[in-house]
């Protein structure tokens, strides 16, 4: 089910309060454009400013307008396991199909505190994507943590940001070849698919969802010749959007086309001259933009 691109869905914002029906534009949007499925509330989605009410109703929204068209995999982390739990339940009883938890971050648990942090929210009984992302929560989950919680039915993939292409191989060892490994980085997604992966939950897919979904579908039939080709068309614009936050330049990109305003919340401000030209750039190379 958890396959290909996967947009990881920015929060439209207009005059400080999230834009739902913009949101809602986007959901029909991505599925016209041929996304695999969505995922809503990430920190693409800068859930770090979102609050808890918001948080709920943005999830609650994309799994009505999807009307399950694709599947949803709601944004649910925490670095609070009670916090978390609450977060999965809600995902779980509006209809999400999955729940991204990232490790937690700041308080840098062990790899025990790994397996019990998402043991238990295992328990709730919906499927759960863990989110690597070493950079961001300064813990790095090890392929033997992973293959230990791959054998709980509710533990199904990875989003894996560890940007190490061996690191597929070593989850396929300890995970087995039906675990669900997903690209966080970009720019390295063909590559990653080649080394076992299944998709790439993206910030890019925002701004060019065609294409990324053209490339993920190359590589899942094995066409890796058309897909570097594909490639070679965006990836001045995975660089330009990563110029500074993913959700800043990818907000910025998406204004330029008309898709929703570039409205960000603090601490996240607005691109510089010097990043929106190289985005306009970007946008004209993969011929988005006149």
């Amino acid at each position: 089910m958890f396959k290909g691109s996967l947009p990881a869905l920015v929060t439209p914002f207009k005059d400080g309060a999230v834009d739902f029906d913009a949101l809602k534009r986007l959901v029909d949007w991505h599925i016209d454009q041929g996304s695999h499925g969505l995922v809503p509330v990430g920190t693409t989605g800068e859930s770090p400013t979102l609050s808890h009410e918001e948080h709920e109703q943005v999830i609650e929204v994309v799994v009505k307008a999807v009307a399950g068209r694709v599947p949803v995999i709601a944004g649910a982390g925490s670095n609070n396991t009670a916090e978390s739990l609450s977060l999965v339940k809600h995902a779980k009883a509006v209809g999400a199909d999955a729940a991204l938890v990232v490790t937690p971050y700041y308080n840098k648990p062990t790899q025990a505190g790994l397996i019990a942090h998402y043991s238990a929210l295992a328990e709730v009984g919906i499927p759960i994507i863990v989110y690597n992302i070493p950079g961001r929560s300064v813990v790095d989950m090890s392929p033997e943590t992973m293959g230990e919680l791959a054998k709980l039915d509710m533990i199904v993939g990875v989003k894996d940001s560890s940007a190490d292409p061996a690191r597929v191989a070593m989850q396929r060892m300890t995970c087995g070849a039906d675990f669900i490994q997903l690209c966080a980085e970009d720019p390295a997604a063909v590559g990653y698919n080649a080394m076992g992966g299944v998709g790439c939950i993206s910030v890019t897919a925002n701004v060019a969802p065609k294409l990324c979904s053209q490339i993920q579908e190359a590589t899942l039939a094995g066409d890796y010749a058309t897909a570097l080709e594909l490639s070679d068309k965006i990836m001045p614009l995975h660089r330009a959007v990563f110029l500074e936050p993913g959700v800043v330049g990818a907000k910025y990109a998406m204004s330029q086309l008309g898709l929703c305003d570039a409205e960000l919340r603090l601490p996240m401000v607005e691109a510089t001259d010097g990043t929106k030209a190289q985005i306009d750039a970007a946008l004209r190379h993969a011929g988005l933009m006149n």
